[in-house]
């Protein structure tokens, strides 16, 4: 299951390389949520250079959608994207394998970690929602701003 909270994660995260990024990361999440790649294989599938991916990455893991489990090792936060459960390749011809990761231990285990910020600990829904409300206002006023500007060079165009 991928959460359906990843398209509120996508009205915040417009700009291309975080969303992007994003959308690898849900596509080479393990069972449990558990993402195996380094920065320079993201920035390599995503041909971008992995400076971009450190930048975008740490924006990701600053709103707890994703936190670092050591390097090369990603963890997604339940609420966000989480899969249960994971085919087990070659065992399509025999009788299929899949591996399964029960959501609620895993939530557990990543709650009592203290080392990890309470954002990934206990994350919160509303604080995305009011990001995406502060971003959207900014966006809003940044529009006006160039509205305005636009509006008085006319003027002065037409004035001389």
């Amino acid at each position: 299951m991928d959460s359906l909270e990843f398209f509120q994660i996508a009205q915040y995260f417009r700009e291309a390389l975080p969303l992007r990024l994003i959308l690898l990361l849900i596509a080479c999440q393990k069972a449990g949520g558990q993402i195996r790649l380094t920065q320079e294989e993201m920035a390599t599938v995503l041909d971008v250079p992995r400076a971009k991916i450190n930048e975008a990455l740490q924006e990701i893991m600053g709103h707890g959608i994703v936190f670092k489990v050591r390097r090369g090792v990603y963890q997604f936060n339940p609420p966000y994207s989480y899969r249960v459960a994971e085919f087990i390749p070659g065992t399509e011809l025999v009788e299929a394998e899949y591996v399964q990761v029960d959501q609620d231990k895993m939530i557990a285990k990543i709650r009592r970690d203290e080392s990890l910020p309470d954002l990934v600990r206990f994350p919160s829904l509303e604080h995305m929602r009011e990001a995406i409300e502060e971003l959207r206002k900014k966006r809003a006023e940044d529009r006006a701003a160039r509205r305005v500007a636009r509006a008085q060079r006319q003027e002065e165009g037409s004035a001389q």
